[in-house]
């Protein structure tokens, strides 16, 4: 072999070497890795989520920059009412597992549903407790002005199961559409009590007072989330999900007074 032959092997070797070299050295390719979000959701959630879904989509906002959170409380029923008659919802979180499954009869939910938090009844009093109520029995007191969700409602429907569950009957002055309301009509002075969840009765801090009683363990409401259908940021609205049911999620919501799911 001629000189100049070697010296053009020898060249074309280091050229594929290098080549090989900088094939096994190149930064590994970003697919599968998250890719930033980007875009608006408007997430249709239980009333009585309002205070631990109005710090999760701060803290959703803040850790994904690119992304927005609407949030919209309401009673359940009326939720998910709104949402099979078009209203533009991307995610819905019910406080029962009853009006999840008039969303997914619908073909209106994306992917199956995820629990993700339990909760239970209370009885909510004025500070003081002026009214003097001890235990459910006491809410059937001609006296006694009660305040309770409509039977429509998950807590209403709560409320008839530990009713049952007592054997009382309970005749509410009032019939709320939302247990924020039954809790505002505590602490504004027009009931001397209302029956709401553990969560609310903890949220509201000293403007009420919580009575525990026995048969609200027969009545445990179960809170499942799911995206809807036809979403415009589906990946958003997946990943708020998502965010909702994993360990942040738990924690916030554990912190509030829900149980897990």
């Amino acid at each position: 072999m001629t000189v100049a032959r070697v010296t053009r092997s020898l060249a074309t070797a280091f050229v594929i070497g290098l080549t090989l070299t900088g094939c096994g050295s190149a930064t590994p390719s970003p697919t599968g890795s998250a890719a930033a979000l980007g875009g608006d959701i408007t997430v249709y959630a239980a009333a009585s989520l309002q205070g631990t879904f109005t710090e999760l989509a701060a803290s959703f906002e803040a850790a994904n920059p690119g992304t927005t959170v609407v949030l919209n409380f309401a009673g359940s029923s009326a939720l998910v009412t709104q949402i099979i008659e078009g209203a533009p919802a991307d995610v819905f979180a019910s406080a029962d597992t009853d009006n999840m499954a008039r969303l997914t009869d619908a073909a209106l939910g994306d992917g199956e549903p995820v629990d993700f938090a339990t909760n239970v009844l209370t009885i909510a009093v004025p500070p003081g407790n002026p009214a003097g109520i001890t235990d459910l029995t006491d809410l059937t007191r001609p006296d006694v002005r009660l305040v309770a969700c409509a039977p429509e409602v998950p807590c209403g429907a709560a409320a008839e199961t530990v009713a049952a569950s007592a054997g009382v009957t309970l005749s509410p002055v009032s019939e709320e559409s939302s247990v924020t309301d039954v809790l505002g009509k505590v602490t504004s002075g027009e009931a001397d009590a209302g029956l709401v969840y553990v969560t609310d009765v903890a949220a509201a801090g000293a403007a009420v007072e919580g009575i525990e009683f026995a048969e609200a363990a027969s009545a445990v409401n179960t809170y499942p989330i799911v995206p809807v259908t036809g979403s415009a940021s589906a990946d958003v609205a997946r990943a708020f999900v998502d965010y909702v049911t994993g360990s942040g999620g738990a924690a916030v919501l554990r912190a509030a007074g829900f149980g897990a799911a």
